[in-house]
């Protein structure tokens, strides 16, 4: 049984390698996963050795220990802190010490807070030349990567308050798109414009490209459903109109050609193929389908209200060299979670263990500093 899925059964291939002057016959073990309805037409089958690298590559990190309970507001403790105020210190210090471990384990702190400086100005770097954090202004937002996290700490947040019906009890932590990086693997910019390329007119199409699966398809896909302000873009290639000319016949072969370019990167991004969402007997028929594909529904639209509302607003924040080459902010996809995996970390719940992301709580003020009393005996302050 494989500990990806308790509905698998274990079959074999054989794989035909040929060679000069002969054939290799070689038997692979397979797994067969059943998605909904019995029947072929709705199997994934993947080699073990695919499915061990897949769990391989979604191993979640052993959770912090608990912090003691009570204690001091962060708000109260430290300085310039406008998200997680509510935290007591000692939750606030757990979860800086996770953010580290999560985006930033070799760079450390320093990778969002001010470094040490010397006396000539230049940042002080540890013996194996990481730049070392100003404890004493721990505060400042001078560095860019600060004023990011800040807002990514509320985008998690809101992804396990609002997108439930995406993420559901499972939810998502830093570690969920970092993976110990700085930076997110599968992240995307605006492609080239049509105008920009010498050979005119190419409709974004016969251009290599992953994320299309290196098809003739639209390489553009993501412009067109994934932004911002592609919320009221439907995706869909079967008309619900009989007449060509209806209202709502919208199954032109370029609407098709741009929904099959962003069904090719969803199967990709999640390591499954048409029916882990699509009843291959009517591929459009909504009752039908597995449930996945009303997860999957929730999930595109959440993607589109991340770049709109948390990612893209980030492009003046950005350096240049963050930038894609059209000056716009790198922006989530399908994959930037899930990496392959048809659920992100297969399922397990990072969010159990660091509950303070579950929700976003309104932020408290600082508590009034109270008055030292006068030394007995001492003046009068005038």
């Amino acid at each position: 049984m494989n500990p990806l899925n308790p509905f698998v059964k274990a079959t074999g291939a054989l794989v035909v390698v040929l060679l000069v002057g002969g054939v290799i016959l070689a038997y692979e073990r397979t797994s067969a996963y059943q998605q909904g309805a019995p029947g072929l037409g709705m199997d994934l089958i993947k080699t073990n050795k695919e499915l061990d690298e897949t769990v391989a590559a979604n191993a979640v990190p052993a959770p912090l220990p608990p912090s003691s309970p009570g204690g001091q507001l962060a708000v109260d403790a430290y300085k310039n802190v406008r998200v997680l105020g509510h935290l007591s210190s000692a939750d606030f210090t757990r979860l800086m010490t996770a953010m580290t471990i999560w985006v930033a384990p070799d760079q450390g702190c320093a990778y969002c807070h001010a470094p040490q400086r010397d006396e000539a100005g230049n940042p002080v770097k540890d013996e194996d030349g990481y730049v070392v954090a100003d404890l004493n202004n721990m505060y400042s937002d001078e560095l860019y990567t600060k004023r990011v996290a800040r807002r990514m700490l509320q985008m998690t947040m809101h992804i396990n308050q609002d997108w439930q019906p995406h993420v559901k009890g499972t939810g998502v932590t830093c570690y969920t798109c970092h993976r110990g990086q700085p930076v997110p693997t599968n992240i995307w910019f605006n492609g080239p414009k049509e105008a920009d390329v010498p050979m005119g007119e190419l409709a974004y199409q016969n251009r290599p490209d992953p994320k299309v699966g290196y098809a003739s398809l639209p390489t553009n896909t993501f412009e067109t459903f994934l932004r911002g302000d592609s919320t009221t873009t439907n995706i869909r290639v079967i008309s619900t109109d009989p007449l060509p000319a209806g209202a709502n016949n919208r199954a032109s072969v370029k609407q098709t050609e741009w929904t099959y370019g962003l069904m090719m990167h969803m199967s990709g991004a999640l390591g499954v193929n048409c029916t882990y969402c699509h009843n291959s007997r009517s591929m459009g028929e909504w009752s039908t389908s597995p449930p996945q594909r009303t997860t999957a529904w929730y999930g595109i639209r959440m993607v589109r209200d991340l770049n709109g509302g948390y990612v893209e607003p980030l492009q003046a924040t950005f350096p240049r060299e963050r930038l894609g080459p059209e000056g716009d902010a790198p922006k989530i996809n399908c994959a930037t979670c899930h990496k392959g995996a048809f659920k992100p970390l297969l399922g397990v719940s990072m969010l159990k263990d660091y509950a303070v992301l579950a929700e976003a709580k309104p932020q408290p003020p600082k508590s009034p500093v109270e008055p030292v009393p006068a030394p007995e005996g001492a003046p009068a302050t005038p």
